[in-house]
Formats: structure tokens, C-alpha cells, sequence
């Protein structure tokens, strides 16, 4: 703890103007450089957290977080396997699922899709059909052969609610008399969603009964299991603890086709974090060119304290104060600063129409605020003021009275 009276002339040093005007410069630019540091460290935290969340609920709402099968094989007696899963920390539900690659043709165009053969009344966790634009998840069950598809993924075909598609799945043939041919049937779509994300693109659903009559499975068969969990994050522990429990089937998580993306992701806010950090160190040290400055300045005033039997423990404690207390000005301020231009970024790029999202676009951007980034922040703004205070403050202990008075 510092000493009060070191406290209080260190207190009195950062308020009193000094006699270089330089000095109150540098001192004054450090306490800026913190404050912009600190705020622009909240802000860009706090958008990259809400794009991470965004994508999480985006495409890990859609995309399975754990899918099990058995060796590629449409799995038969799959109901007991389903009630096993059901009981398994962080799974909060189980569906049976028929998962294939296939192509969709309209009279405009192709592309390729990921189809699921689902059973709706068991789907209520998946959070796209919360996000229809038109028809709904019940159409599949009253309407044979009927697909919902994206948004997006409707514009690229040119087609729309009632219209037709064909269904191509390449990995499964038929024998006719012009040889083999894929497997392929035509839709009508009944249903169409819009989650603004990469997965309106390339994924469909259909009925569980017609993607099993369009694959010739087996009567109650699917291709998967898919679990849905509390956490999408925890699916690698969940396959790492039952592997050797259920080691005749195989699991598969979410990272093996999203991982990628979500790694980039937290590798850019981290480079976020290392590059904003830097500009608070550096506004941080400007506060050691400020104290050195200072210190020759004050070698009078030190000596005089020293011959007043101030110990140097008391002469460096007076200079980490005085370069603290910049530094708690800077972090305060940033702090404050970072949270209130945090809270209204959305309001002020709507006010200067600012599109941060090239045109034809006028969403806003994702933010999650969280309370312990801003801990970390101001801490480690704080600790580097601290660290920037040691050399000066050493070097005032140093001062030799004798020599400083002499010539006074």
C-alpha cells in the first residue's frame, strides 16, 4: 500500500502544471493514447463477440453439432441407440435424421445442396424454421414430396413457393434400360427460410419418408442420429468421454465442416486483442518518458525530502502514485468511453449512413458486451501503467541529496 504522504505529493505532482510545458504534453497524450486504446479495445471486442455469437446461432442452429452412424450404413434398430444418446451429459435432444449430398435442378439452373430427410413434430430445436418467410415446417408432413429450402438458395434456382425442382442424389443409381442413372424425383416447395447466413445456400429438407423412398432405405431406417446439445462447444468432449461406449458407430462433430470458420474467427479477434493492446502499451510507456522527465525536473524536491528523512522506498512510491494516477485517468475514461460508444455504435453508424455491410444491406451490427472483457481490458491497461512506473520511480530513489544541493 503506498505510504499517505507519498500518495499525497504524488497526488499533488500529476495535478500541479509543470514547469516544461513538454512534459504536460507527453503526460497528457499518454492519458489520450490510454483512453483511446481502452475504448477501441471495448468496441471491437464487443463486435467480435456478437459475430461469434451470431454464427454460432446461425449456422450451428442449423448445422448438427453430433451426428452418429453406422458405418455408412442406413441404420435399422436405431430406437434403443436413441433413448442411450438421450441420457448423456449436455445432450438436450436426440432426432433421427437422413443426411445425403444431392443436386437440385430448376428450369434455370443447378446446384449442389445438402439434403436431410427430417421428421418434423422432433425438430423443435432446429432454429430455422423460426425464421420462415414463407409456408411451414407442417407442410412436409401434409404434403408428399414437398421441400423447404433458403432464401438465397431460391433466388439462385429463380423459383418460388408452389414451383417445382428436381432432386438428384449422384451416389445413389438405377438400373434402367439406358444403363445407370441417379436417383431423382421432383419437389414442390412448400416452405421457404431466411437465416442470413451461408447456410441458406446449400442446405434442404424434406419428409424422413420421402428421403428414405428416394434412397430405396429400408422401412424405419435413417442415415443418422443427430444430437443437439446445450453447448455446441462441448461436442468434442462428449465424443472424446463415450467413444469407447458406443465404438460400434461413428461420431462426428460440427468442427469437421464449421471448424475452420469459427477458428478464423477467434484468430482474428485474438489479433484484434494483440493489436489494440499495443497501442495501450505504447500510450502506457509514454507515461515513462513523462516520469523521467519530471524526475530530473523535481531532483531539488526529491533531495529536500530525502534530508527530511523520506526512505527510498517513500521517493519511489511517490512516482508510481503520480504515474498510476495518469494511468487510472486513461483507463476510467476509455472505459467509460468504450461502454457508452459500445451501447450507441448501431444508433451512430445509422445517423452518419455509414453501410458497414456494401450495398443493398441495412443490417446492424452484432454486439455482446460482456462484463469480464471489460475487467480484463482496464485490468491490463492498469498493470502496464504499473509496469511503466518502475524504472522512473527507481531512478528518483537514486537522487543523492549531497550532489543536488550543493550547487543550490
Amino acid at each position: 500500500m503506498f505510504q499517505p504522504v507519498s500518495f499525497f505529493i504524488g497526488l499533488r505532482y500529476s495535478r500541479s502544471r509543470q514547469r516544461s510545458g513538454f512534459v504536460s504534453f507527453i503526460t497528457f497524450f499518454s492519458i489520450v493514447g490510454i483512453l483511446l486504446g481502452v475504448s477501441a479495445l471495448i468496441t471491437v471486442v464487443s463486435v467480435m463477440n456478437g459475430f461469434e455469437g451470431e454464427l454460432k446461432k446461425r449456422i450451428l442452429g442449423i448445422v448438427p453439432h453430433v451426428l452418429v452412424s453406422e458405418n455408412n450404413q442406413p441404420m435399422n434398430n436405431w430406437r434403443d441407440l436413441h433413448a442411450k444418446l438421450s441420457t448423456l451429459e449436455h445432450v438436450t435432444h436426440v432426432t433421427p435424421i437422413i443426411e445425403t449430398e444431392a443436386l437440385v435442378l430448376s428450369n434455370k439452373t443447378l446446384r449442389g445442396v445438402l439434403l436431410q430427410g427430417i421428421e418434423p413434430n422432433e425438430e423443435r430445436n432446429n432454429i430455422v424454421f423460426n425464421h420462415m418467410v414463407a409456408g411451414q415446417l407442417s407442410y412436409l408432413t401434409n404434403q408428399k414430396y414437398s421441400v423447404i429450402l433458403g432464401q438465397s438458395l431460391a433466388q439462385k434456382l429463380s423459383v418460388s413457393m408452389g414451383d417445382t425442382i428436381r432432386v438428384v442424389v449422384p451416389e445413389k443409381t438405377l438400373f434402367t434400360p439406358m444403363g445407370r442413372i441417379p436417383v431423382q424425383r421432383t419437389f414442390t416447395i412448400s416452405g421457404i427460410f431466411n437465416m442470413r447466413s451461408q447456410v441458406d445456400d446449400w442446405v434442404i429438407y424434406i419428409h424422413r419418408r420421402d428421403a428414405s423412398k428416394l434412397l430405396r432405405y429400408p422401412a424405419d431406417s435413417i442415415s443418422h442420429l443427430r444430437l443437439y446439445l446445450d453447448d455446441a462447444f462441448a461436442a468434442d468432449s462428449l465424443v472424446e468421454a463415450n467413444q469407447n461406449d458406443f465404438s460400434n458407430y461413428q461420431f462426428s462433430t460440427w468442427r469437421s465442416t464449421q471448424g475452420t470458420l469459427f477458428s478464423a474467427v477467434s484468430m482474428e479477434k485474438n489479433m484484434m486483442w494483440l493489436m489494440l493492446s499495443l497501442i495501450i502499451a505504447v500510450a502506457a510507456f509514454n507515461i515513462v518518458s513523462a516520469l523521467v522527465m519530471i524526475v530530473i525536473d523535481k531532483q531539488g524536491e526529491i533531495a529536500i525530502l530525502q534530508t527530511f528523512g523520506m526512505d527510498r522506498s517513500g521517493i519511489i512510491k511517490i512516482f508510481m502514485a503520480q504515474g498510476l494516477i495518469n494511468g487510472v485517468w486513461g483507463v476510467m475514461l476509455g472505459t467509460i468511453f468504450g461502454v457508452i460508444l459500445t451501447l450507441n455504435l448501431n444508433n451512430l453508424i445509422t445517423y452518419f449512413n455509414i453501410n458497414m455491410f456494401g450495398s443493398g444491406f441495412s443490417q446492424s451490427l452484432p454486439i455482446n458486451m460482456q462484463l469480464s472483457d471489460i475487467f480484463m481490458i482496464s485490468f491490463t491497461a492498469l498493470a502496464m501503467s504499473f509496469i511503466a512506473t518502475l524504472y522512473p520511480a527507481y531512478r528518483a530513489s537514486l537522487t543523492q541529496p549531497a550532489e543536488v544541493l550543493r550547487n543550490e
